[in-house]
């Protein structure tokens, strides 16, 4: 089948590159359109309870995780010149395109009394002339008696200001959202510059917009050094132009198709399809280097181009597209996976796995055979005295050593296993960047001087109208944020409870010590005060107050909503403090009159990861199950296929093992270490063994010699593509990310340690199990799964030698 597989290729060459080229074309065109996704909660089920939980928060209340926050530190804040230059910064902020509000210092309102309408009158308080010194340190003096404010804009102790930048929510989950936060930022740059005081930024938007920027400008830039890596080392082996621009245009074909796969599918560039297109140079180079490495070992021997041709093609034919094929259900896996973001990741990987093998099958003959016949300079590194003597000493390893072999490997996993139960499962927002980055270190600021930057929201559903405004809710809302505000993780909550409170102590002439819920009979005399509707005066502040309170109710009045920012404790830590104060909120809403629910952007967060970890965990083992099933159809024993898995599963236990050791914990970035480890072993594991399959008829079912040839043969093809492939992912582990590094230097690790057990471990257990698969080689059940039509007749497959 194979041979007129070759025949096909290279009698309709002309046209096959024709159809490949306007296939480019056409994925190069959707390419063209692809976007980046912003939806966060892809990576949760749509069924899923707490997704289910958020959607209906988002209903009610709108979405969270849509304010940055800016903060200095300074003595001088109320001082006329830092004070004058810090409001001008407020009126420049809220003129970016799409910041809808700011609140801050010199945004604050205050609540007056109006005896002779019965009504409160929100006005700003700072306002007058904001260049006298005087005016200014008599209203901070009355800001500073606002109980309000206390904790949510200032903190005392560290004189640390906050100011909060509500961005729009439809603008923040749009690519619009990186030119908003580069509008802030330089703002606050310029604000930090004159005033020569440091402005901490933080928030979601912020975080997001710079993370996918920082990881985007990375992706691009490390793979096109690794493009330039590659094709370095590929011209210090083949010492071809020819073979390396080949190579290279193999995979920037798979490059492109991959991402207009992504554009056809509907789908938009996320963390995790971001990352195929690296993949795709990762499983397109091998195809290559086998390929030439087949076609010029062939041509070494006849001098015969077309008779090589048709022997790459048959050869590595099969080879390759099992390789592919065990690959790509290595990625295909993550379809059975309840997370969108591993769906479509599955889909487009294993699709585009499949693409670059038909991709280099088409383009490497039909090229090839228009070009002159490889010169002996091109086939040198067939001679290499260097990869020689590496090969020899496998070899005696192998013939000479078993013992040791095996007793290294028994010690290196025991090892292993040990490290492996330390390895923890745990994610941060944060956790990738530096911690001398100033995204990190604005972050700790925040978290050390206002508890943090992280939304959790608490809804309480009164499970009737009105039940929010009632006395008896009011006080247990009260009662929650005392317990939550005690929580060291936790900043201080903003609730409806806070503007009643509020409300009384304007009521009450300002006094800080009526910042209180009111009784009964307090009530009696602030009920008229308390219906501000329809009173806006000239500034719009009393309207601002009423959305600012009315929005932590819904429009029934029977759901309270309790916002509070936290630390980034890290995915593990954040459902343990949760199940710790649920208790103590039962205890405060009996559930037969309230249900109250925990939900926002940091549940979310953890409920991802522990998704994407769960279903990346769960897709490696389908993985290895289907993969088994496939090696067992091309091998046809159950001896081949224990043989075949060993090899692999080192590397993995290694990989896991090294992980523990050294503190990296697993999350997604690093999970997917074991996924692509896994296919490239697997490769390596196939491509030795069905090299000596084909072998072993020739030299007569004789083992030892097999395998002896094998190593050599085959293993000069390993030892290349695990170079180029560990100079390709040894780039990543350069970046200033910390999943992408480990990404990078975990699988370099994984790459090495699969090439040592599949030239050392592999060809020990063939030659210890040698009677037993000699006596199924001899029966023709150990290779029959294989075209094995040695005699190349060119006449009968209609081409000749000239073509």
């Amino acid at each position: 089948m194979w041979q007129r597989l070759a025949g096909f290729v290279l009698k309709y060459r002309l046209l096959l590159l024709l159809l490949l080229l306007a296939g480019t074309g056409v994925m190069g065109y959707y390419a063209s359109k692809v976007q980046m996704s912003y939806d966060y909660v892809a990576t949760i089920p749509h069924d899923n309870p707490k997704f289910l939980e958020y959607q209906e928060f988002k209903q009610k209340f709108g979405g969270d995780g849509n304010v940055l926050m800016l903060a200095v530190q300074t003595d001088k804040f109320f001082q006329a010149d830092f004070f004058k230059d810090y409001v001008q910064l407020n009126k420049d902020m809220k003129n970016v395109f799409a910041v809808e509000n700011i609140m801050s210092v010199p945004m604050a309102i205050n609540l007056v009394k109006n005896d002779s309408t019965q009504k409160l009158e929100a006005n700003l308080l700072f306002k007058g002339d904001l260049g006298n010194q005087v005016v200014i340190d008599s209203l901070s003096r009355v800001f500073n008696t606002l109980l309000f404010y206390k904790g949510l804009l200032y903190n005392p102790d560290s004189h640390a200001y906050l100011m909060a930048i509500y961005v729009n929510k439809d603008v923040f989950n749009s690519p619009k959202r990186t030119g908003v936060v580069k509008e802030i930022t330089k703002l606050a740059n310029a604000f930090q510059e004159k005033q020569h005081t440091e402005v901490h930024l933080s928030g979601l938007p912020l975080i997001r917009t710079a993370m996918a920027v920082k990881v985007a400008d990375e992706l691009k830039l490390f793979l096109k050094i690794s493009f330039l890596l590659t094709g370095l080392i590929l011209f210090l082996f083949f010492r071809s132009f020819s073979a390396v621009l080949m190579s290279m245009i193999v995979v920037a074909i798979g490059v492109i198709w991959s991402v207009g796969t992504i554009v056809l599918m509907g789908y938009k560039i996320t963390l995790l399809t971001g990352l195929i297109p690296s993949l795709i140079v990762v499983i397109g180079i091998p195809n290559c280097v086998y390929f030439l490495s087949k076609y010029h070992t062939a041509y070494a021997k006849d001098a015969n181009k077309t008779r090589a041709l048709v022997h790459m093609i048959q050869r590595m034919g099969i080879v390759t597209l099992f390789t592919n094929l065990t690959a790509a259900i290595g990625f295909g896996v993550f379809c059975f996976t309840n997370s969108a973001i591993l769906k479509e990741f599955g889909v487009v990987a294993g699709l585009n796995i499949m693409f670059i093998f038909l991709i280099s099958f088409i383009f490497l003959p039909s090229v090839l055979s228009y070009l002159p016949a490889p010169k002996s300079k091109h086939t040198d590194y067939l001679e290499n005295r260097f990869f020689a003597a590496v090969l020899d000493f496998l070899t005696t390893l192998v013939f000479k050593y078993r013992p040791w072999v095996y007793g290294v490997s028994v010690i290196a996993v025991v090892l292993a296993i040990v490290g492996m139960g330390r390895l923890q499962s745990v994610g941060y927002m944060l956790d990738d960047i530096p911690h001398t980055d100033k995204l990190y270190t604005d972050l700790k600021f925040l978290e050390t001087n206002f508890k943090g930057v992280m939304p959790l929201e608490i809804a309480v559903d009164t499970k009737r109208k009105n039940g929010v405004i009632s006395l008896q809710t009011l006080n247990r809302l009260d009662k929650l944020t005392q317990l939550i505000s005690s929580q060291p993780d936790f900043g201080r909550p903003l609730s409806v409870v806070e503007g009643i409170k509020f409300a009384k102590q304007a009521y009450f002439s300002g006094d800080s010590s009526n910042y209180a819920v009111p009784n009964e009979f307090d009530l009696g005399f602030l009920a008229p005060y308390l219906r501000m509707k329809g009173n806006s005066n000239a500034t719009g502040a009393t309207s601002t107050f009423s959305k600012l309170v009315s929005s932590f109710m819904d429009s029934t009045k029977q759901v309270a909503r309790l916002s509070v920012n936290m630390k980034d404790v890290g995915s593990q830590k954040l459902p343990v403090l949760l199940d710790s104060l649920r208790p103590k909120v039962t205890e405060i809403f009996d559930t037969a009159h309230y249900r109250v629910t925990f939900t926002g952007t940091s549940v979310i967060f953890q409920e991802g990861t522990r998704f994407i970890i769960n279903g990346l965990m769960e897709s490696i083992i389908l993985a290895f199950v289907l993969i088994m099933l496939c090696m067992l159809y091309l091998f046809r024993s159950w001896r081949m296929l224990i043989i075949s898995l060993i090899p692999n599963v080192i590397p993995l236990v290694v990989t896991a093992g090294v992980m523990g050791w050294v503190g990296v914990a697993l999350k997604p970035s690093t999970v997917l270490v074991f996924s692509v480890a896994l296919g490239i072993a697997i490769d390596v594991t196939i491509r030795f063994l069905v090299n000596f399959k084909q072998e072993l008829p020739r030299h007569d079912f004789d083992i030892s010699a097999t395998v002896k040839q094998t190593i050599h043969e085959t293993g000069l093809s390993i030892i290349y593509t695990s170079a180029i492939l560990f100079a390709g992912f040894m780039i990543f582990s350069f970046s200033e990310f910390g999943g992408t590094k480990a990404l990078g230097w975990l699988t370099s690790l994984t790459l090495v340690v699969a090439m040592i057990t599949n030239l050392t471990i592999l060809p020990a257990l063939l030659l210890w199990m040698e009677k037993a698969l000699l006596k199924k080689a001899r029966k023709k059940e150990l290779w029959k799964t294989l075209d094995e039509e040695e005699d190349i007749d060119i006449a009968q497959l209609g081409i000749s030698d000239k073509e």
